[in-house]
């Protein structure tokens, strides 16, 4: 069974790619291409809006089967259920430090920058502004820590995959590879064979599906600018160049976990997913890299184990650009309405977003109603729930900044918890990152299966 899942897809390299058919290059065309025509034609720019919904509908619908065959083809070759127990335990472990400790940081920046003051508040948004919430949240709400945790086992096997939960996808996964590992050496080959047939002809669907990811970028950063125009940068300047100055001071923070605790440069693994970070700037989306990223994090070395465990995890646990967007935002609502948050109100807002922050993937709205409910738990009248609206103009154009974090973040989580965990190969995460040839565990580059 082992050998299965060992065996490597055999091929030739690829002769260097022409600059004009790089993904890279072109993901950098159609996000400038974008931007013009959303800046010129905003009209037209915002009807250009189903371009980048398309695309990101055609790799959503994959998601779920690939991480269900990540998942259990690792667990099987694995075969101990302790082993995946502490995984598990671990990714949680770092999960909560991190997200914690972007929380606190936010908070600092926020303190030290100011990003509110100054601010001129409409009084027509305040009043209107419950209803816009409760318009961009679907007049939902974010799950209680027990509905949380009660939802991630689903009301039926085919349930989970129908409506694409990723947790509960994972969930039905590692029960299903266990029972798999369980059979040992003895147990059905042929199953196992279907599963990595399987999974290797949805990265070949997945390889086609990314060839319009240029049209799916185009078509988001058109509908952005277009959408909410220029004059928002100005608007939101000083909130904005904060978001992203704290951004880049976090990814140096990143940096600093990767070489420690995994050995290796951030820089040189940015290098190496450019092309997904492209994307998922360009659609505002880190979904639809997920199953890239789970392959270049497997082919560099990490194992099919922990990468199965820890990415899908992340996109519920791990949002470290979420929850440094949401402290600070919590900080420049109280600052344009003129309230000074005692250190007391701060951690009673840290606090809050630790749970709420957990509960956000995949709820519309959601970072409207951590704010309000955080606003709401510290309990300061000053501060009307309704100013949350203020946020709606920028949140969009915040995007950039969350999905290139949560990403980061996420990866970084898998290299360090495989490395904690014994599952990296650092001499081929080496080789992968230097650009050195080495033999592909997966196909590195879905797009040359699929052409």
């Amino acid at each position: 069974m082992s050998d299965l899942l060992e065996q490597p897809v055999t091929s030739a390299p690829d002769a260097r790619t022409p600059w004009y058919r790089s993904l890279f290059t072109q993901l950098v065309v159609a996000v400038v291409g974008g931007i013009l025509v959303g800046a010129l034609w905003p009209e037209f720019g915002a009807d250009l809006k189903p371009l980048g919904d398309g695309f990101i509908k055609l790799i959503k619908m994959v998601i779920a089967p690939i991480v269900f065959c990540t998942v259990v083809l690792g667990i099987a070759h694995v075969g101990n259920l302790k082993s995946v127990g502490r995984i598990g335990v671990k990714a949680l472990i770092y999960f909560e430090v991190v997200t914690t400790f972007a929380l606190a940081f936010g908070l600092v920046v926020g303190n030290l920058v100011k990003p509110g003051s100054g601010f001129s508040i409409d009084a027509a948004t305040l009043a209107s502004g419950a209803d816009q919430v409760a318009k961009k949240t679907q007049n939902g709400e974010l799950p209680h820590t027990v509905e949380f945790l009660m939802n991630i086992i689903p009301t039926s096997l085919m349930s989970a995959f129908a409506e694409n939960k990723l947790l509960q996808v994972l969930f039905i996964a590692v029960l299903f590879g266990l029972a798999l590992a369980k059979f040992g050496e003895n147990g059905p080959p042929v199953v196992l064979e279907l599963i990595d047939h399987t999974s290797r002809i949805l990265f070949i669907v997945i390889g086609w599906i990314m060839r319009l990811a240029p049209l799916g970028a185009f078509g988001a950063m058109a509908y952005i600018i277009g959408q909410y125009g220029l004059k928002t940068l100005g608007s939101y300047g000083k909130l904005i160049a904060c978001c992203y100055g704290a951004a880049l001071l976090f990814l140096l923070v990143l940096a600093v976990i990767t070489r420690v605790f995994a050995g290796v440069s951030l820089w040189k693994f940015v290098r190496y997913i450019k092309d997904e970070l492209f994307v998922a700037l360009g659609t505002a989306s880190t979904e639809v890299v997920l199953p890239r990223i789970m392959t270049k994090l497997v082919d560099a070395g990490a194992s099919r184990a922990t990468t199965g465990l820890v990415v899908p995890t992340g996109y519920s646990f791990n949002l470290d650009g979420a929850t440094l967007y949401l402290a600070i935002c919590v900080l420049f609502l109280s600052q344009a309405v003129g309230v000074d948050l005692s250190l007391g109100e701060q951690v009673t807002a840290l606090l809050v977003l630790m749970l709420t922050s957990k509960g956000m993937a995949g709820v519309p709205g959601s970072s409207f109603l951590a704010l309000s409910a955080t606003i709401s738990a510290i309990g300061h009248g000053s501060i009307p729930v309704a100013a949350v609206a203020i946020l709606l103009g920028a949140d969009r154009i915040m995007d950039s900044m969350r999905v290139t974090v949560n990403l980061l973040g996420n990866c970084v989580a898998t290299l360090v918890v495989a490395n904690w965990e014994g599952q990296l190969d650092r001499d081929r995460l080496r080789k992968v990152l230097a650009g050195e040839p080495v033999e592909p565990l997966l196909d590195p580059d879905p797009m040359a299966a699929a052409g």
